[in-house]
């Protein structure tokens, strides 16, 4: 995948390409869409195939560098082939090892990512009770990109890179590679990138944007595979994707950033699928002309297809002076209908009740304050779509406030289809922020 501020896995700046078990079984089994055949210059083989070359590919040094250009270049030109998409440039290619992984993820995320932005959202997800008080989320993160990253695209320098741990052309290399270089093709024919650079405000469309181009790659990757890859290579891709290590990384880090790193690569890539069943690889073009809203518009593609946009939502500009002396506002942003349901089912709410829950929302804004000698306190205004909606996610959210980072509680707000989430951390900023928002509590 790429760049830089997708949300909130977000919270990051995403870099993986993440290989997700569910996708390979996809893949070992056939293409997800019969009717869309792969390029007809594709063979089982790559490496046998007759390659267009490509100046794509990094100076070589020997001739077993030669040799593996030539298979990426034939990668690439089955790619082009399946996708219908044109390059208008040649890109550049990097195979690194997971050391390397490290140290580029390390560089990209502290470059891209304000310093203050990690901590703002740190102290988020400790006042949802999403992450262990004792969390650092700058490490936590750089932890499971690094453990579950398989290759990435960098849009600002136009370069893919694919973890090799052989070295050579191997059947996860090309996998990867076909995932990534798609990538670059979307970058080199829509504006999807460079339209979310720098917006560090608006998580859940983020996410629903990212459902988008890792949904497209993710498809295009398996039915590559399914046209290219051999019963042993796709076998040797689905083990390498079961690697217990990654699983263990996955296992430790908490749902809030697992979860919504996944969500782009499973649910993207059943909201694509539908629009090529449909319209084939045009009607996923389509998508790049009107992109989803939020993640609502993935979780209910009713939504999308009539254009149900997000409830607008604002807080006071002059929020930080409500709060007094020495208060910021060092966070303001978004949190969507499927952020919110990890936030129930993590809190108690089972996971039906949780969904249905949050299933009625219409649209949101918090706010992380903080204020002298450690004080802070987090808002939350939810718009819902019915006074039901409403009182059903108050049910809910009652319940997982209880096991907030701090003072919670849910409170009503102008309306009947308003509903504010308030957290401090200590009862006298939970009130301050309430009569910050002109709220009773």
């Amino acid at each position: 995948m790429s760049h830089r501020t997708d949300p909130r896995r977000g919270r990051l700046p995403a870099v993986a390409s993440l290989a997700l078990l569910a996708v390979l079984v996809v893949a070992a089994c056939g293409p997800s869409n019969p009717s869309a055949s792969p390029s007809a210059a594709a063979t089982s083989t790559p490496a046998a195939s007759a390659a267009v070359p490509s100046s794509s590919a990094a100076v070589s040094s020997g001739s077993a560098d030669q040799a593996a250009d030539a298979v990426y270049d034939a990668v690439e030109q089955q790619v082009i082939g399946i996708r219908g998409l044109k390059p208008s440039r040649p890109v550049e290619r990097q195979f690194i090892d997971e050391a390397e992984l490290r140290t580029l993820i390390t560089q990209q995320f502290d470059k891209d990512t304000p310093p203050a932005y990690p901590a703002a959202n740190q102290l988020l997800y400790k006042a949802l009770g999403l992450i262990p008080a004792t969390t650092d989320l700058r490490d936590l993160s750089l932890d499971l990109l690094s453990g579950g990253v398989a290759g990435f695209y960098r849009s600002d320098e136009g370069k893919l890179y694919v973890v090799s741990k052989s070295g050579q052309p191997g059947p996860n290399e090309r996998f990867y590679f076909s995932h990534e270089y798609n990538h670059a093709l979307q970058d080199q024919n829509f504006t999807v990138f460079k339209d979310q650079d720098g917006v560090l405000d608006q998580s859940d469309r983020m996410l629903a944007r990212a459902s988008v181009y890792e949904g497209d790659s993710t498809l295009l990757m398996t039915q590559w595979a399914a046209g290219n890859l051999s019963q042993a290579d796709l076998l040797e891709v689905v083990a390498a994707g079961s690697d217990p290590a990654v699983q263990a990384v996955m296992d430790k880090t908490p749902a809030i950033l697992s979860d919504t790193l996944t969500f782009p690569y499973t649910s993207g890539f059943g909201f694509v699928t539908a629009a090529q069943t449909k319209g084939g690889w045009p009607g996923v073009d389509a998508l790049y002309a009107k992109m989803p809203a939020s993640t609502e518009q993935i979780l209910h593609a009713d939504k999308y297809a009539a254009g149900e946009a997000p409830i607008p939502v604002t807080l006071p500009t002059d929020l930080a002076s409500r709060m007094g002396a020495g208060w910021t506002v060092p966070l303001l942003d978004t949190f969507g209908e499927y952020q919110l349901s990890i936030w129930l089912k993590e809190n108690g709410v089972p996971a039906a009740e949780a969904t249905s829950a949050a299933a009625g929302w219409g649209g949101d804004r918090l706010a992380v304050m903080q204020g002298p000698d450690g004080a802070w306190a987090v808002a939350m205004d939810t718009e819902w779509d019915t006074e039901a909606d409403a009182k059903e996610f108050e049910k809910a959210a009652s319940n997982a406030v209880k096991k907030a980072g701090g003072v919670g509680q849910v409170l009503p707000g102008a309306g009947g289809t308003t509903r504010w989430v308030l957290i401090g951390s200590d009862a006298a900023s939970a009130a301050k922020a309430a009569g910050a928002l002109g709220l009773a509590g």
